[in-house]
C-alpha cells in the first residue's frame, strides 16, 4: 500500500466546523479502552482491527472525518477505506491534538 491520504483536517479545522453547526460524521478507531477514556461527542466507534469486517456500518458516499489518537492508525484506517470506495478524511494529530475539551465525553 502507498500511505497517501487525498484529505486531512486537523482537530482544530474539525471542531471549528462542529461549532459553526456542520453536521459531521466521525469514526473513531481506537481500541475500546482509549474510547473510555474520552471521545468526541456523536463519534461512532469502530477499532482500526475491526473495520474490515464491519464496512455495513458505513455509508461509503458520506464523507467520515477518522480520527485516532495521533493521526497514524487514522491514516491507515483512510487507506483502507479509500481503497473500498469510502469518502474520508485523516484528522491529522488524532485526539492528541483536540483541544475543544467541551465536546468530548467519557462513557
Amino acid at each position: 500500500m502507498a500511505f497517501q491520504i487525498s484529505k486531512s483536517m486537523t482537530p482544530k479545522e474539525v471542531a471549528a466546523e462542529m461549532n459553526g453547526g456542520k453536521p459531521l460524521f466521525m469514526l473513531d478507531v481506537r481500541e475500546p479502552a482509549e474510547w473510555v477514556e474520552g471521545h468526541v461527542a456523536g463519534a461512532k466507534h469502530i477499532p482500526l482491527g475491526q473495520l474490515l469486517e464491519r464496512l455495513d456500518e458505513l455509508d461509503p458516499k458520506q464523507e467520515m472525518i477518522v480520527m485516532c489518537k495521533s493521526g497514524g492508525r487514522s491514516g491507515l484506517a483512510c487507506e483502507l477505506l479509500s481503497e473500498k470506495g469510502y469518502n474520508v478524511v485523516n484528522m491529522t494529530g488524532g485526539l492528541s491534538a483536540w483541544k475543544d475539551k467541551d465536546k468530548l465525553t467519557r462513557n
